[in-house]
């Protein structure tokens, strides 16, 4: 058996209980090195045999699990935030099911949770934002066509991009371009959320490159853009008074 798990946003204590409780019983760990904080590998069992991904390409990945496999051992397959975000977990899991190996999926913190209460922000105000885009920029790796930054920027929603901390300047440039934002749109960039050594750097949108650059951040950073992270906001109506719901009448 495999289990896939979302080791959290980067602080040890932001693990599920149930993904902490399945590193302590796996046999074999298989860990995403470049991203997760090692400190995770502390609830696993002392004797368990660790990989770390990073180091590692996907056939090499199933090759250690099918070993584990015919040896009758159970293996975590550890990636950082959750896995359902950026966690090339899919072509894992479909090569498992062609192998006939049974896997699951224990859901963790993502880091873009994680960036937000750093911030002490909330993505989703009353009369400001009600969506967020989670994106990314292209890099070596291309983006499907329709998902640029500039057509996402239109919205002016909320916006996380992820693996784009060394594209700045891109970043900037496509998502002034797109008109829903302007330079003076507030802007964050949030590095290694969580960790002992996280790094907020606040800045506008036209200050969002150079900024960067002097806090000397390039990687394991997440960049965050919109209105949300300077407006109030309207009060919700879930707590006003006025406001009737299933549970309570209204005053109006």
């Amino acid at each position: 058996m495999v289990h896939f798990i979302g080791a959290g946003p980067g602080a040890p204590d932001l693990i599920t209980l149930r993904g902490a409780a399945l590193l302590r019983a796996a046999d074999v760990v298989i860990y995403a090195g470049s991203l997760v904080n090692p400190a995770l590998l502390d609830y696993a069992n002392p004797g368990c045999e660790v990989h770390n991904s990073a180091e590692m390409t996907l056939e090499e990945v199933l090759s250690v699990i099918s070993e584990a496999e015919r040896a009758g051992k159970t293996t975590v397959r550890l990636h950082s935030g959750d896995p359902c975000l950026y966690g090339a977990i899919r072509e894992q899991t479909d090569a498992l099911d062609k192998l006939g190996i049974a896997w699951d999926t224990t859901p963790g913190v993502s880091s873009f949770c994680g960036a937000a209460a750093a911030l002490g922000a909330e993505y989703t105000l009353p009369g400001v934002s009600q969506s967020v885009i989670l994106t990314r920029a292209p890099g070596r790796t291309p983006v499907p066509d329709g998902e640029s930054l500039r057509a996402f920027a239109a919205h002016g929603a909320s916006m996380v991009l992820f693996l784009s901390s060394g594209e700045l300047d891109a970043v900037q440039a496509e998502l002034l371009y797109g008109g829903g934002y302007t330079p003076d749109t507030p802007a964050a960039v949030v590095y290694k959320a969580t960790w002992r050594d996280e790094k907020i750097v606040r800045c506008t949108l036209g200050t969002l490159a150079e900024s960067g650059r002097r806090a000397g951040i390039r990687k394991t950073a997440l960049v965050l853009v919109g209105d949300f992270l300077g407006a109030s906001g309207e009060r919700s109506k879930l707590y006003d008074p006025a406001f009737a719901t299933e549970y309570r009448s209204g005053t109006a």
